[in-house]
């Protein structure tokens, strides 16, 4: 998986791209950790438009993002879901916990 952290204005984009799961643990935990290390940004959006597979430990990752996001005040909206990315999170009904677009 690749990740990469982008600024726009007061909100960062987190980019994923690829297979999301357990192997791309580190590399996930260390972009959230700088995601959330940017001062003044609130919003947060994780970009899934790349993501060609997500498992349940990309599952768990992702609620670590949002536990750590809301311990820091900041709200995360997950973007570009589609396909099986989408339906994986609709059947964790993950729209209940996350803005999905």
């Amino acid at each position: 998986m690749d990740a990469q952290v982008t600024m726009n204005d007061a909100h960062a984009v987190l980019r994923l791209a690829g297979r999301f799961d357990f192997k791309a643990h580190r590399e996930f935990r260390d972009a959230v950790d700088s995601l959330l290390g940017q001062a003044g940004t609130r919003p947060l959006q994780v970009d899934l438009s790349e993501v060609s597979y997500l498992d349940s430990s990309a599952l768990g990752m992702l609620l670590m993002l949002r536990d750590k996001a809301k311990a820091a005040n900041k709200d995360v909206a997950l973007i570009g879901v589609k396909g099986s990315v989408r339906q994986v999170l609709d059947i964790a009904n993950f729209s209940k916990l996350f803005a999905i677009s």
